[in-house]
């Protein structure tokens, strides 16, 4: 077998193979590397170690006893128990484990051993239930922690997934940083580490995983903390300097007359705030470099005006521009609107998706499409490798832009000459996120709605009022107008996710038992594109009451009409992602509700939906929930693009200016530790990169 280094595959490590190596890429694990930086989330303190006579009920602790006798045993109710009687100089104990009969062969009479968990009574006997237990060691290795791993210690709990337990990890980490745990390199610069009174990166991963006590996991935990938000905030900055070293190929000259006489021309007043980032976007374009700048604001706030305004200015300084979405249904909504702001001024705009593909190969983007001006192109991913979009873009907009990967991005941006870029997004993301991880963007926030958008009615229904709310549906859309949507989580039904409504049967359900007198539509994302487009056209015309619909319709669908947004299952949903389906009611002068309805009555599920009721405001909604509950659990990290922290907390205000600032100085002064390919630190952003990549 090769030396094992970091490097190495995973199931190159002693009792590992192909077997384990495949479970351990659920968790995320590929390399040695990657296992040690597997961290725990919690510990089970099993520091106090006791003499049996002293133990005490309720306590966590660990005796240290011999082995008298062990057999299985059946209760009352038929359940196979294993009874173990043990002993120290203080006296004896009875220990008993739960359908764990191989315990009888593993576990040896007469050795001694070493027993953590919760002693609790047992008839009048005070016992231990279901202890973690290894034989006894007596030495202390050289790497610093006990010998000891699952006893008698504060004993690391880890992310676990089917086949693998925190005990195998525990074992398997612990040879890991024997074999190679010396290879671990420091990266940051002393200074850093100093002002920030940070522990070596080596002691910090040998610390996490095998504490002496509490302050010694804590110091890992900082130091740990520190790398992930100061990696990210590194990374960030790099892009930013690179971006800013690009020559810029179109310096826009921004005529204010004819700006001013399109904008005159809108059906609408900006707003203020619309006022403003058009300002900032102007500034940006007639500098010598690109602009790249985030555009932030809730649904309907007008920020495709704000993109259609810049796309003008391009069209103005003799170029064309590429909108991309992450979905057809969005890129069909910015195709729609922006085809009905610009077509008075003759420039034309081209749909591009996956459906709807353009092969115009004689007529090159910057030139004049069938008998129309420099053509805007709008589409999906499909925009990417489509040879019209060429070399005469000047600007580049990207919509919900952390839906896309890092390279999907670039090669956007390579379609044209160091084109502007903006990108945007309705996902309501808090101030923290937005300092750490979009660091390389200017930003812009349109944190005010145009005139005639009013509050919708938002109210959490608890269960018995279920069939009141479904009259009160049908009195609202019957014979009216109006329209209502009906969000499940789920496109079928689960067998393990038991009671969550599925969109397939509910719609079965309400469209026969229901609402048998209403037209129902049905829209998921595994429908057909002609079919999603024929859905939403019928609901759009009216010729449909209700939609029932997963939360693909989150985002991209603009039905003047729907006055109702019904979410099934809404604990399931961050309050941002329900925010934005709330968004997709109220879009006209009619008044707007939302209802919510839960199954889980846990007093903090509904505190948190209550939120929603008295709470409009996309940014606020979302730091409330980050502070409950985390980005993973708020966005779903898979859906959109946030990287899982594993030790830090993007709520952690204090560590992200600390981490900025440090990332502002070693960017500033130590430009060679980032370049040199040899340097710790340039292999750490190297790998941080490829990781991003994989989580976008």
């Amino acid at each position: 077998m090769d030396k094992i280094n970091l490097n190495s595959p995973v199931e190159n490590l002693p009792f590992v193979g192909p077997t384990y190596a495949k479970r351990l890429e659920k968790l995320g694990i590929f390399t040695i590397e990657d296992l040690i930086n597997h961290f725990p989330f919690r510990y089970d303190d099993f520091s106090l170690i006791s003499p049996i006579a002293r133990v005490q009920a309720g306590e966590a602790v660990t005796i240290k006893a011999k082995l008298l006798n062990i057999k299985n045993e059946y209760t009352k109710m038929g359940k196979k128990i294993q009874k173990a009687t043990v002993t120290d100089l203080s006296g004896e104990t009875e220990i008993i484990w739960f359908n764990q009969p191989y315990l009888v062969k593993t576990i040896k009479v007469g050795e001694t051993y070493q027993f953590s968990g919760k002693a609790d009574w047992f008839g009048r006997k005070i016992i231990l239930v279901s202890p973690e237990y290894e034989k006894c060691q007596s030495t202390v290795n050289s790497l610093q922690y006990t010998a000891s791993l699952h006893t008698g210690r504060l004993v690391p709990i880890y992310p676990e997934t089917y086949g693998i337990s925190s005990k195998w990890l525990r074992t398997r980490i612990k040879s890991a940083l024997q074999l190679s745990g010396n290879q671990i390199e420091e990266f940051l610069p002393t200074q850093i580490i100093l002002k920030e009174n940070l522990i070596p990166e080596k002691q910090a991963i040998f610390k996490i995983h095998f504490p002496e006590n509490k302050a010694a996991a804590e110091k890992a935990k900082q130091r740990l903390a520190f790398d992930e938000l100061f990696l990210i905030q590194l990374s960030a900055l790099k892009r930013k300097q690179e971006w800013q070293k690009i020559n810029l190929g179109h310096r826009f000259k921004i005529d204010q007359e004819k700006l001013i006489k399109f904008i005159s021309t809108l059906p609408f007043e900006l707003t203020n705030a619309q006022k403003k980032v058009i300002k900032e976007i102007t500034s940006d374009l007639a500098l010598e470099k690109p602009m790249n700048r985030l555009l932030q604001g809730d649904v309907g706030s007008g920020k495709t005006v704000i993109a259609a305004i810049a796309m003008y200015i391009a069209f103005l300084n003799g170029l064309s521009s590429v909108l991309m979405a992450p979905t057809e249904i969005l890129a069909s909504q910015h195709y729609q609107t922006l085809t009905t702001l610009l077509s008075s001024s003759g420039i034309k705009v081209e749909l591009i998706t996956s459906s709807h593909k353009k092969q115009l190969t004689t007529c090159p983007a910057g030139r004049r499409v069938n008998n129309s001006q420099l053509a805007i192109f709008v589409g999906t991913h499909a925009l990417l490798y489509n040879k019209l979009v060429s070399e005469n873009v000047g600007l580049v907009v990207i919509d919900e832009q952390h839906r896309f990967g890092v390279e999907q991005r670039a090669k956007l941006v390579q379609k044209g000459k160091s084109p502007h870029l903006l990108t945007m997004t309705a996902t309501p993301i808090p101030r923290t996120i937005t300092l750490t991880l979009f660091g390389d963007l200017d930003f812009s926030c349109l944190d005010e709605m145009p005139k005639g958008r009013q509050k919708i009615k938002t109210w959490v229904v608890p269960p018995q009022k279920r069939q009141d709310a479904y009259k009160w549906i049908r009195t609202h859309v019957k014979g009216t107008k109006e329209q209502a949507f009906i969000i499940c989580p789920l496109i079928e039904e689960s067998e393990t996710l038991g009671s969550v409504k599925a969109a397939t049967s509910e719609f079965e359900y309400l469209r026969k038992i229901i609402f048998p007198d209403l037209r129902l539509g049905l829209l998921h994302g595994r429908l057909k594109i002609k079919e999603k487009d024929n859905v939403l056209q019928d609901f759009r015309k009216g010729e449909l009451d209700i939609l029932v619909a997963t939360p693909v319709v989150e985002v991209g669908i603009d039905i003047p009409n729907a006055t109702i947004m019904m979410i099934e299952g809404a604990e399931r949903f961050g309050l941002a992602q329900l925010h934005q389906l709330r968004g997709r009611v109220g879009r006209s002068n009619l008044e707007s509700y939302c209802l919510l309805f839960t199954e889980n009555q846990n007093p903090l599920v509904i505190k948190r939906l209550k939120f929603l009721e008295t709470n409009f405001i996309g940014m606020e909604i979302a730091e409330f929930d980050l502070k409950l509950r985390g980005p993973g659990e708020i966005y779903g990290t898979k859906q959109h693009g946030f990287p899982d922290l594993r030790v830090a907390s993007f709520g952690d205000l204090n560590l992200i200016e600390h981490t900025r600032h440090a990332a502002n100085i070693l960017i500033t002064n130590y430009q060679l530790l980032i370049t040199n390919p040899i340097s710790p630190l340039n292999k750490k952003l190297q790998k941080y990169k490829i990781r991003e990549v994989i989580s976008n």
